[in-house]
């Protein structure tokens, strides 16, 4: 029974950063990966970043590889996101998601999700 929890949003000015937390316990077997996504309501829920949970093979986004990062921290059963050079284009909610199988890029694929933690980009 997977739960996870993201943490780490709030309110930021244009050109700064955020780092959230994706809090992910229960099973996660070798094929099993970590996303986030994020959800507008012009876009819908869109893909930003996977990783591996085991072997921390890092996905990302076209647009937004080399300004975000995906890393994790088994020990503490941790995934994070650091957000750099934030726009207000970057405001959303943003989920994290637990991928048993399939396309690390579509949603169908992922079995469990958190309740989201929204980031508020300032002009």
């Amino acid at each position: 029974q997977a739960q996870l929890v993201e943490s780490g949003g709030g309110l930021v000015q244009a050109g700064g950063s955020l780092r959230l937390s994706c809090s992910a316990s229960g099973r996660m077997d070798i094929n099993y990966y970590i996303g986030w996504f994020r959800r507008t309501p012009g876009k819908g829920r869109e893909f930003v970043a996977a990783i591996s949970y085991f072997g921390g093979t890092t996905y990302y986004a076209d647009s937004l590889k080399g300004r975000f990062t995906i890393s994790r921290d088994n020990a503490k059963n941790m995934v994070y996101l650091e957000m750099n050079n934030l726009t207000p284009d970057d405001t959303a909610v943003y989920y994290c998601g637990r991928r048993r199988s399939g396309s690390y890029f579509v949603t169908d694929s992922y079995d469990a999700w958190g309740q989201g933690t929204q980031v508020t980009v300032s002009s």
